[in-house]
């Protein structure tokens, strides 16, 4: 989408403070993080949000999902950490693709 800000990073038109990135995937840093160690995945592909997602969306999911242990241990987070998907207005989403908050308090 032309107008999604993930969507800008993900090209690489808006720059970031990456974690991790292959075809699929981008990892960043919060710009207003929560927690000593706070970064977003998101997929590269456009999904506006986890209410969007279905049965073709599992294996991007899972992908997503166990890409997050692997990103916190490489950001000092071995020990444990928290995942969050905010979806929709109600559940405080602000931008409006799919993101997994990864966050952690020790660095």
């Amino acid at each position: 989408m032309s107008d999604c800000l993930f969507c800008k990073i993900a090209a690489g038109e808006i720059p970031s403070n990456k974690v991790y990135e292959d075809e699929d995937f981008l990892a960043f840093h919060d710009i207003r993080p929560i927690a000593p160690v706070h970064f977003l995945i998101i997929p590269k592909l456009h999904v506006a949000s986890l209410a969007q997602c279905g049965a073709s969306h599992q294996a991007l999911l899972g992908r997503m999902l166990l890409l997050a242990p692997q990103l916190a241990a490489e950001q000092g987070m071995a020990d444990g950490f928290k995942c969050g998907i905010n979806t929709g207005v109600g559940g405080g989403q602000e931008v409006f693709h799919l993101h997994l908050h990864v966050f952690g308090h020790k660095a």
